[in-house]
């Protein structure tokens, strides 16, 4: 199971919310590019780069951290936030995403996002499935769009989906342990390639995720807050 360490951005700084609330952030550094750095002194290869700024507008905003960050390591990098048009996904290509990830594009025009799929490929592009209360949620989850969860894994699977990033916002930010029961479901009913994304709190929960199925997992606050030591994170990565 791949462990991806998460950074979010808002007015170019690293920051964290609690259940996706953009009125309750804490700031943990400065300079996203030395919390990338300090992920990949430590071993970790992947990073789950989100662009909050851009999720807000509608639009990708802060490209240049991206950029910097792809320049200044060697971290495989999926971009997501923002992305509404085929503009937006060449720009975060050509500033060195690896993988983007189209959530709330998904939901409110289905045609753009299979567009993405066939001109890219399924290996490059991720659905974000965000969910409250088994809703998906768009518009950095300040909608509700009334389709369920699972459902929605399903049908885009049939279109030709492979990666899916799916957080329980309930969960995220909160330190209280990941969707476990929702991710069992999905890979139950799907054959996706399921990224388990909020709640994760200690090494366990990540262990859990992997003998549940997943093929990866991210982690947020539980890094930032010191509950997963990040030496002991790329000592599990190299073993």
């Amino acid at each position: 199971m791949r462990l991806i360490p998460a950074i979010d951005i808002i007015d170019g700084k690293c920051v964290r919310l609690s259940r996706g609330d953009y009125s309750i952030r804490k700031v943990y550094n400065e300079d996203p590019l030395e919390v990338a750095r300090m992920f990949e002194d430590n071993g970790l290869e992947y990073l789950h780069l989100v662009d909050l700024d851009g999720a807000a507008a509608g639009r990708v905003v802060n490209y240049r951290i991206l950029e910097k960050i792809s320049a200044a390591t060697g971290l495989k990098i999926d971009f997501g936030g923002g992305l509404r048009s085929r503009e937006d996904v060449r720009v975060a290509f050509e500033s060195g995403a690896v993988r983007i990830t189209g959530g709330s594009i998904a939901i409110k025009q289905p045609h753009v996002f299979e567009a993405w799929l066939k001109d890219y490929g399924n290996d490059r592009i991720i659905l974000g499935a965000d969910s409250k209360n088994r809703e998906i949620a768009v518009s950095g989850w300040t909608e509700v769009s009334g389709r369920d969860v699972v459902d929605f894994i399903a049908s885009y699977e049939q279109k030709g989906v492979k990666y899916v990033i799916c957080t329980d916002i309930a969960k995220d930010g909160m330190l209280n342990g990941p969707a476990f029961k929702l991710y069992r479901e999905i890979l139950s009913k799907t054959g996706v390639w399921l990224i388990a994304s909020g709640g994760v709190t200690s090494m366990e929960d990540l262990l859990r995720l992997k003998e549940t199925g997943c093929e990866g997992a991210i982690i947020g606050k539980a890094l930032y807050e010191g509950r997963i030591d990040l030496k002991e994170l790329g000592k599990y990565v190299k073993e």
